[in-house]
């Protein structure tokens, strides 16, 4: 199920969301994840431009999908300290899609309220979930400062942002503009 991302078709966002991500390649900072196979790797960047082009998550998950994009096993630890082999879940592909397709999204919509001279975007549900994580509802409904979150989302590269936005994997969490703004 693809995010609902309400702002994606206006204000430019999709070539916000380009120049973003050329932003991560020229920095060297594209997060590529771990599961990714080396063609996975080198087909990546490329996937994720066409879908901030024209797609969703939805469409880069399913070009994940497509071929060897994804590992089958990845090496985990043990709780004794050593390591294993596993299948990596099949879900890795959404995984991965939903969670960077939304990032480069957020960091475009906070270049345009920047631009625009909004003072806060607003945390909503983009995709229902089935159990929704606490600190998820926490944060709905909450207001923050787009240079705020612009920079910790170009900080927080494949990892854990300091507003906790998205608040990990899967949690269906977007921003959007304040309802009070026109959309067009």
């Amino acid at each position: 199920m693809s995010l609902h991302l309400v702002d994606l078709d206006t204000f430019g966002i999709r070539q916000l969301m380009l120049e973003e991500i050329e932003l991560d390649i020229q920095r060297r900072q594209l997060y590529l994840s771990p599961r990714l196979s080396q063609m996975g790797v080198s087909l990546y960047p490329d996937l994720l431009r066409a879908a901030a082009r024209s797609g969703s998550d939805s469409s880069l998950a399913a070009e994940l999908r497509n071929g060897p994009l994804i590992r089958a096993t990845e090496e985990r630890r043990t709780p004794k300290g050593g390591a294993t082999i596993a299948k990596v879940p099949v879900t890795a592909a959404d995984t991965l899609a939903e969670g960077e397709f939304n990032r480069f999204y957020a960091r475009a919509l906070c270049r345009h309220a920047i631009a625009a001279g909004i003072m806060a975007v607003e945390v909503y549900r983009a995709k229902t979930v089935e159990h929704p994580r606490a600190e998820s509802l926490v944060l709905l409904g909450s207001h923050l400062p787009p240079q705020q979150l612009l920079d910790d989302l170009r900080q927080s590269i494949g990892t854990e942002t300091a507003l906790g936005l998205p608040p990990g994997p899967n949690s269906g969490l977007s921003i959007r503009l304040p309802v009070l703004v026109a959309r067009t």
